[in-house]
């Protein structure tokens, strides 16, 4: 939406405006108006704006049993905090009703809680809350939309979503220019639903129920201390379609939402993004759009990815190299792997030595460039339509001009300063004390990376431990496969550490990032998230990092070999480390996403069977008489039933692992793209329909963009460059295979050429072994080692230097914002100082009026002026309000 900015006048924000009585603020009450509101008080006209819950037990204590040996101390304290924190919500102006329903030997209590007109006003200027002053008509199309439309090719994408939300001119409500904004002669529907419930959530959090100094502030905590049960505003009534076919301009919006967005059906739609941001606010909304918008841009990665797995496949049957290794029979011998296992085979891998040509061909160079661009350029145009998008949903600024202090921030802050740019008085916390609490919290995070690092170590000893008792085995089967065993099993343990320790980690961050106290709601979760993310980087790449370019480095040669806590160090695979690694990653990446698609749509709905089960009511008369009669739910039961919604963090970063796992390690695997995009396309719809149907609405949040995410997927999109270029140099048979064709002409002798014989003194007197790498009898590298080394050295230097300027030239010819965009808001700063200056100019013309006006009646009545300004008969100008634009 095309907004005016907030400036220090207020004033100056009410720009030129048009009056448009027949039109209402916002779409969903539009969508209400049309039914029978049922989110209203027991008088049927007082709506509920949010409820508060909390269960008892109601068993009768036996004889001589106190109260509190029955329930515990804690149920007298927990009831005196709820009789406090309603009481001072009481004082704050609210309406409260009480409702309370049986079930089974619990009691669940139900505080419906509703803010009048004159509370609405004054925290909605207390938080800066934008309310609309004119209708923008400007058509909203995408790029796609348009490309389709001039080419002539049918839109299936496209689909008819009713009751699309207006687009509005906004500014800072202020009561004092009520008159000035759209739809102010409704009461009951100027302020939006969703304005209802955050000006209500202001309230709950910064009303106290006990100790300030103990952080007994806020509805946050008395949750977590399960004081209250929940603390939820009402969804806008069910979500299933009405059984008769009705107009689609009389469904509510959860309704729309879950036809036209939340259902399997609608998987190759757009996404409708404005009914999204109207009903969950902006944060949700844009989280929504950047899944779409990368789900998009997987799909030619994911084709030419597949493209190149294809180039394998032929590869395998073409190969030289791997033609000659399957038919070598017994001419190379190989050393053993471990101390005790046997000499083996080199053709006995044929078929593992073929399957690794699909991961590590020619085509992987470019599709390693491809995907470096491709990560740069994703990026790059996401800017580009986020700022489209906070532009429209009127949010461009929020971060540097409108976003208020967390309100356990302004409880707890123990003074208060100016804002520079507002110059208004807000909380403040030291910033010596708030240093010292982020240093504690990065030493946590320190000691955590250690554990993960720990388990890390453990693991690769388990590998080896492994293979040496299946070597023991006596079994030829698993003896043959010891390495495959121990590597796929190590995989899969290694996947269930990294979950136990997620979780973990993930509530300690919570705890130290509320410690730290940050001012803002973006600051404390951009703190979060990074915590968060560092640990959860070490946690899932460390196997992969340590497989890619340290697993098989430090073995040293026949005779010769390193070790690590008395054990041999772990050797690549009879195949070699770059099949490990695909496998590695199919494993962390694919069996992540198929927990975490099943945890997604399974357990929420076995968590809302329970939690239905347990709170089911206890059957009334007319229950009894009539058995066949289904009772219907109230909305506050019916929404309580209903599952938590824990935020966006999980789902961001999901899907920014996931994002990781297809630049840094994709030369390893081609197929890691077509994988994300079959992953995302069943993402959206699941969180779709967690949203929409299985989770309690969450309070809308405004955002200016993703937040700390983008600069986690910058710093990944660089990583993954240099990362490419060390596995295409080191790790994969790449450069070898090219240096050996220029040197011979041919690959012809290309096996030979990659194996070194072992040292006399390794071996038996009457045979020799070979092992991997380029080293003469004695055990010393021999030149060839050393002219791939420079030619190693040579090509990260070249892909990291050629890769890293064509993303820059990217960066400089794809602006971050659109010009059209960057015209606009030009344009908006404009008005807003022309409208500065023209009620300055008018404020000026209005005094002097006045004061000749005033000079007038003097004259007439032979009376100095300023004895007639300290009449009580006429006010001075100064104490008149002054006219607005």
């Amino acid at each position: 939406m095309k907004r005016k900015k907030n400036l220090v006048e207020d004033s100056a924000t009410l720009i030129a405006l048009s009056d448009h009585p027949d039109q209402t603020y916002g779409s969903m009450e539009a969508c209400a108006a049309a039914q029978e509101n049922k989110n209203v008080f027991s008088d049927g006209v007082t709506r509920i704006d949010f409820v508060l819950v909390w269960e008892e037990s109601v068993n009768p204590l036996k004889p001589g049993e106190s109260d509190e040996l029955s329930f515990g101390s804690s149920r007298d304290t927990h009831r005196k905090w709820r009789t406090e924190f309603l009481s001072k919500l009481q004082t704050a102006g609210l309406h409260q009703e009480t409702k309370e329903v049986m079930q089974g030997k619990t009691k669940t209590t139900y505080i419906l809680l509703s803010a009048p007109w004159n509370v609405l006003c004054y925290y909605a200027e207390e938080i800066s809350l934008r309310v609309p002053l004119q209708v923008v008509t400007t058509p909203i199309s995408n790029w796609s939309e348009r490309i389709l439309e001039n080419l002539h090719i049918p839109n299936i994408m496209a689909q008819d979503v009713p009751n699309l939300p207006p687009d509005y001119y906004t500014c800072q409500f202020r009561t004092n220019k009520l008159e000035r904004f759209l739809g102010h002669e409704n009461k009951d529907t100027f302020f939006k639903t969703t304005q209802r419930h955050q000006i209500l959530y202001e309230i709950l959090a910064r009303t106290p129920y006990g100790s300030l100094k103990r952080g007994e502030v806020g509805i946050g905590r008395l949750v977590s201390e399960n004081v209250l049960t929940a603390a939820f505003p009402l969804h806008e009534g069910p979500f299933e379609m009405p059984k008769t076919p009705v107009d689609p301009q009389s469904l509510n919006m959860r309704q729309i939402l879950h036809h036209y967005w939340a259902r399997w059906a609608s998987w190759r739609k757009y996404q409708p993004l404005d009914h999204i941001r109207e009903y969950f606010g902006e944060k949700i909304a844009l989280y929504f759009a950047w899944l779409g918008f990368y789900t998009g841009w997987l799909l030619p990665a994911a084709v030419v990815g597949f493209i190149i797995f294809l180039f394998g496949i032929w590869l395998m049957v073409t190969d030289v190299a791997a033609e000659e290794l399957c038919s070598s029979g017994d001419a190379f011998v190989m050393c053993p792997l471990c101390n005790i296992c046997s000499y083996w085979n080199l053709s006995s891998i044929c078929y593992t030595y073929k399957a690794g040509l699909l991961f590590d061909s020619g085509g992987t160079v470019f599709f390693s460039i491809f995907m470096s661009l491709w990560a740069v350029t994703f990026l790059e145009y996401w800017k580009r339509t986020s700022s489209i998008l906070s532009h429209r949903w009127d949010c461009s600024e929020f971060e540097e001009i409108e976003e208020r202090p967390r309100p356990e921030f302004t409880a707890l802050a123990p003074m208060t300063v100016r804002n520079p740019v507002t110059g208004a008085e807000e909380p403040y916390f030291p910033e010596t004390q708030r240093l010292s609490r982020t240093l504690t919290g990065n030493m946590v995070i320190i000691l955590m990376i250690s554990i993960v690092l720990i388990f890390l170590i453990a693991i690769i000893l388990y590998r080896t431990i492994l293979s040496i008792i299946i070597y023991r085995s006596q079994n030829a089967f698993f003896i043959f496969s010891a390495g495959r065993i121990a590597s796929l099993t190590g995989s899969m343990l290694n996947l269930l550490v990294i979950l136990l320790l997620s979780r973990l980690y993930t509530y300690l961050a919570q705890i130290l990032t509320r410690w730290e106290m940050h001012r803002t709601q973006t600051k404390y979760e951009d703190a979060f998230i990074l915590k968060v993310f560092i640990f959860q980087f070490v946690n899932f790449y460390s196997s992969p990092v340590y497989i890619a370019f340290f697993k098989g480095r430090f073995v040293g040669y026949p005779g010769n070999y390193n070790t690590l806590l008395g054990i041999r160090n772990e050797d690549c695979g009879s195949s070699g480390c770059l099949i490990e690694l695909a496998q590695e990653l199919l494993v962390i990446m694919v069996g992540k996403q198929v927990i975490s698609n099943i945890q997604e749509f399974v357990l929420p709905k076995l968590k809302t069977w329970w939690h239905r089960r347990k709170l089911k009511p206890a059957p009334s008369q007319e229950v009894i008489d009539k058995p066949d009669s289904k009772p219907e739910l109230s909305p506050w039961e019916a929404n309580y039933q209903l599952l938590v919604c824990e935020g966006l963090f999980d789902e961001y970063l999901e899907m920014v692992l996931q994002f990781g796992f297809i630049t840094i390690f994709v030369a390893a695997c081609p197929l890691a793209p077509l994988f994300a995009l079959i992953n995302n396309w069943v993402e959206v719809r699941l969180d779709a329909q967690k949203f929409v149907c299985e989770y309690r609405r969450p309070v809308v949040e405004r955002a200016q963009d993703i937040g700390i995410w983008l600069t986690i997927l910058k710093f990944i999109s660089y990583l993954a460059v240099i990362s490419n270029a060390f596995l295409i140099a080191f790790t994969s048979d790449f450069l070898p295979r090219l240096y050996y064709r220029y040197t011979t002409g041919s690959m012809s002798g290309y096996i030979n050429f990659t194996l070194s014989v072992a040292p006399a003194n390794f071996t038996e007197s009457y045979m020799t072994c070979r092992y991997r790498g380029l080293r003469d009898d004695k055990g010393q590298a021999t030149q060839d080692y050393y002219h791939l080394l420079a030619i190693r050295l040579s090509f990260v230097i070249i892909f990291e230097h050629v890769v890293l300027l064509i993303g820059r030239i990217i960066d400089w010819m794809v602006p971050d914002i659109p010009e059209e965009v960057e015209i606009k808001i030009k344009r908006e700063h404009y008005m807003a100082k022309e409208a500065l200056a023209e009620n300055q100019s008018l404020s000026k013309t209005v005094l002097e009026e006045m004061e000749r006006l005033s000079d007038l009646r003097h004259r007439d009545r032979g009376q100095s002026p300023m004895n007639n300004i300290s009449s009580p008969s006429s006010p001075s100008p100064e104490h008149e309000d002054k006219p607005t634009v």
